[in-house]
C-alpha cells in the first residue's frame, strides 16, 4: 500500500490542471479567433490567424497529437466561419492552405524535438551515472566517527565539477580528502578522477599522510602531462589544486596536511553548555599542488585531537565565497555558530541547514562549486589501527 506524503495530492492535482491547460490551449485560441471574427466588423480578416493553432500546441505541448487536434479544430473553425458568411470568397482556400502548411511544419518540429530531448535525457543519465561513480555517495559513518558531505555544482544540471571529497576507513584510521580543482564544471572531472583514484589507493597504502600527499601529486603532475600533450610545458591550462588531508585516529588525534585550503571549523561543547566554533589550529600550509615541483622535502603535518563530540567542519572556498544580491559575502562561521548554539546537530542535519542558508544567501546561484565535509566524533572509541604500524609522518619541531 502505498500512502501520500501531505500535499502529494495537492502538487499531483496541480500538475495535471497544467497539463490539461496546455492540451486546451490550441482550442482556446481557435474559440478566441472566431469570437473575435464574429465581433468585429467585416473585414477584420481575423480568420487567418486560425492557422497558428498548430504552432501554438507545438509550443505549450510535448505531444504530437496535440499538433493534429489542434489542426482539426483550426479546420473545424474555418467551416464555422465560412456557415456563418464571415469569410470573405476566395479566403477559405488560402486560410486552409495555411492550416495544413503549418500544421505539417509544427508535427515534423515536434518530431525532432522529441528525438533530442530522449537524446538529452540518455546524455543527462550517461553523465549521472560517471559523476556518481566519481564522486560515491559518502558512508553515513565509519567506525564511531558520524560523516556527512554535500556538493553544490555551480554549473547548471551538473552535480559534480571542480571540487572533491571522500572518506575512508583504512588501517591507519579514518582518512579523509577534501580539494578544490581550479575552475568548475566539466573540464575539471578529469583532474578530479585522478586525484580520487590516487587518494583511494595510497590512503589504504601509505603508513603516512606525507606518503599520502605524494602518491596525489605524482598522480596530478601525470595526469597534466597527459591532458596537457599538446602544449609545449605539457603542463595543460597551469592547472592547480588545494588541498586538504585530515587523519583521525582512535584516541581522537587528527593529523592534517593542508595544501593552501581553508582551514576546517571546529565545533566543541564549551565551558557553559553552549556549542562553540572555532579554526582548527595550528594552521601550517603548503604549497597548492600544481604550483611547484613535486614535493621532495619534509612535509609539514600538524596534529591536533578531537575530543568526543567535537566535530571537524571542512569545505571549500566557494561557500566563502558565495554573494549575497547585494554582494555581501556568507558569513559561514557565524552561521555554523548559529546552528550549534543550543545543541550539536547530528552530522547530515549540520551540513543540510548549511547548505539551505548558503543557497538561501546567494539567491540561489553559486559563483563557484561548494563542498562539505563533517566529521563528527562520538564517545565509543575507533576501531584499533594495526599495532606497530609504521609511521612515516614528518612532523615539525
Amino acid at each position: 500500500m502505498t500512502i501520500d506524503r501531505p500535499g502529494t495530492t495537492t502538487i499531483r492535482t496541480a500538475v495535471r490542471l497544467a497539463h490539461f491547460g496546455l492540451d486546451v490551449l490550441p482550442l482556446v485560441w481557435v474559440l478566441g479567433v472566431c469570437a473575435a471574427e464574429l465581433a468585429l466588423p467585416r473585414g477584420a480578416h481575423l480568420a487567418q490567424l486560425l492557422a497558428a493553432a498548430p504552432a501554438v500546441a507545438c509550443v505549450s505541448t510535448a505531444r504530437r497529437r496535440c499538433v493534429l487536434r489542434a489542426t482539426v479544430c483550426a479546420v473545424a473553425g474555418l467551416g464555422l466561419l465560412i456557415l456563418l458568411g464571415t469569410v470573405t470568397p476566395g479566403a477559405p482556400v488560402g486560410i486552409l492552405l495555411s492550416i495544413l502548411a503549418v500544421s505539417v511544419i509544427s508535427y515534423f518540429s515536434r518530431n525532432r524535438s522529441d528525438r533530442l530531448q530522449n537524446e538529452l535525457d540518455r546524455t543527462r543519465e550517461i553523465a549521472e551515472a560517471a559523476q556518481q561513480a566519481l564522486l560515491r555517495p559518502l558512508p553515513a559513518a565509519v567506525g564511531t566517527v558520524g560523516v556527512a558531505g554535500e556538493y553544490l555544482s555551480a554549473t547548471h544540471g551538473a552535480k559534480v565539477g571542480g571540487d572533491l571529497y571522500e572518506v575512508l576507513g583504512t588501517p591507519y584510521g579514518l582518512r579523509a580528502v577534501l580539494g578544490d580543482v581550479r575552475g568548475h564544471g566539466l573540464p575539471a572531472l578529469g583532474t578530479v578522477a585522478a586525484l580520487l583514484g590516487s587518494f583511494r589507493e595510497a590512503a589504504h597504502d601509505e603508513p603516512g599522510l606525507d606518503g599520502v600527499l605524494r602518491r596525489m601529486e605524482r598522480a596530478f603532475h601525470r595526469h597534466l602531462q597527459t591532458a596537457g600533450s599538446g602544449d609545449p610545458d605539457g603542463l595543460g591550462d597551469e592547472e592547480f589544486v588545494t588541498l586538504l588531508l585530515v587523519e583521525l585516529q582512535e584516541d581522537g588525534a587528527v593529523r592534517t596536511v593542508n595544501c593552501g585550503h581553508p582551514w576546517p571549523l571546529r565545533t566543541a561543547p564549551g565551558p557553559d553548555g553552549t556549542v562553540q566554533v572555532r579554526e582548527l589550529e595550528p594552521p601550517r600550509l603548503s604549497m597548492p599542488l600544481g604550483m611547484a615541483e613535486p614535493v621532495t622535502e619534509q612535509v609539514p603535518v600538524d596534529q591536533d585531537r578531537l575530543a568526543p563530540g567535537e566535530a571537524l567542519l571542512m569545505f571549500t572556498d566557494g561557500a566563502e565565497d558565495a554573494r549575497s544580491p547585494e554582494g555581501e559575502p556568507f558569513p559561514l562561521a557565524a552561521s555554523v555558530a548559529s546552528i550549534v548554539r543550543a545543541r550539536q546537530p547530528e552530522p547530515q542535519e549540520l551540513v543540510a541547514r548549511i547548505r539551505d542558508g548558503l543557497m538561501k544567501h546567494a539567491g540561489g546561484r553559486l559563483p563557484d562549486d561548494v563542498a562539505l565535509l563533517v566529521l563528527r566524533r562520538s564517545g565509543t572509541a575507533l576501531p584499533p589501527a594495526p599495532p606497530e604500524a609504521p609511521s612515516l609522518l614528518a612532523e615539525r619541531p
